[in-house]
């Protein structure tokens, strides 16, 4: 299928892709960014968006006014879509604040299961304010991590150790300069057959544990000089840092928003290019029916993804337009090549 860009509040748009592009179970990641309940209005004026709140200035780019219970059924509806478009090994990330989202959490964990939240990820937003105010200051929102299943497309993300990382997590240097620490070569509990719990030069392992591969992978790694030995004879693995991808990534995320934004809500590109990686393939489909600017359909083209995006806002469409408008083809990249359609209504057989 080609990308697809929709105009149309997105309740219309997520059932004319279960009804119209027979979509069910075929989205392989989704993003969603929606209101936040603040009861407000953003704004853009003259191509800039504010991100603040009731700006008495500019033309209104989306309304953010329902509440409580009435904001929590919006959601609800949304969510209960969303899941029938998500493939079995599709997965789902819900960003919003700190106000709401923990009510929101209890939503997910209805729909699609409490056995599927994977993580309530911390993003920090912005740098620190001194605002005078009761209650610490507040830098961070949060995105809800859930998949349709215990089998998901999981695409293990790493980040670059930093010169400190190096520092402390391969302590160590060869006689070659590189850096390298060392870890047990056995690992908790007993075998009574096969062969990792075979003598390795003379010595069995400790008492309650077993060798973490067979004595002939040890004997290679001796061989290779990949094992160290203590002054007591103790053997331990060698792990250099130049042979190491890199750190796991953490569920703390710093990625802060763009300074001047294209809509209000633009989110950092990096974050969504680390989502996009992590939980989709290339050819995977990935939706966002709160596309804002564009900024989750850019990413997913970066890396070669399929994407639906949706926003009813005109100023939302024109920005996601523009952005990708930016996006250059090359060897690698292919240039954006999508349909664009207006939904303003739906047969009342298909509501």
């Amino acid at each position: 299928m080609k990308s697809l860009l929709i105009k149309a509040e997105n309740i219309k748009g997520l059932k004319y892709l279960l009804n119209e592009k027979k979509l069910r179970s075929k989205i392989d990641l989704i993003y969603i960014d929606p209101p936040f309940a603040t009861g407000s209005n953003f704004t853009v004026t003259n191509g800039r968006a504010s991100t603040i709140s009731n700006s008495r200035n500019g033309d209104i780019a989306y309304s953010d006014k329902l509440l409580g219970n009435d904001f929590l059924k919006f959601i609800k509806d949304r969510l209960i879509l969303l899941k029938e478009l998500l493939s079995e090994q599709g997965s789902i990330y819900l960003h919003i604040d700190y106000k709401i989202g923990h009510y929101v959490k209890v939503l997910m964990d209805e729909v699609f299961g409490i056995e599927n939240y994977r993580n309530d990820i911390t993003r920090i937003k912005c740098n620190p304010k001194n605002f005078n105010r009761v209650g610490y200051g507040n830098v961070k929102d949060m995105i809800l991590f859930y998949t349709k299943s215990s089998n998901p497309i999981w695409n293990e993300p790493r980040e670059k150790y930093t010169e400190k990382d190096l520092e402390k997590l391969f302590s160590k240097i060869d006689k070659k300069g590189r850096r390298y620490t060392t870890v047990p070569i056995h690992a908790p509990g007993e075998t009574e057959n096969g062969k990792s719990n075979q003598p390795f030069k003379g010595i069995l392992p400790p008492e309650g544990r077993h060798w973490r591969v067979d004595v002939d992978t040890l004997e290679q790694w001796d061989k290779d000089g990949l094992i160290e030995w203590s002054s007591t004879g103790n053997p331990r693995k060698i792990i250099f840092a130049d042979e190491r991808e890199g750190k796991r990534v953490q569920d703390i995320w710093e990625y802060k928003d763009p300074q001047y934004p294209s809509y209000p809500t633009e989110k950092n590109s990096n974050l969504l290019d680390l989502i996009v990686k992590t939980s989709s393939n290339e050819n995977s489909i990935v939706l966002d029916c709160f596309c804002g600017s564009g900024t989750t359909l850019k990413s997913a083209q970066v890396y070669n993804r399929k994407w639906i995006g949706i926003d009813q806002s005109a100023h939302a469409i024109n920005a996601v337009k523009t952005k990708l408008k930016k996006i250059e083809g090359n060897l690698f990249i292919e240039k954006p090549d999508y349909d664009f359609i207006e939904i303003v209504d739906i047969p009342c057989c298909q509501k």
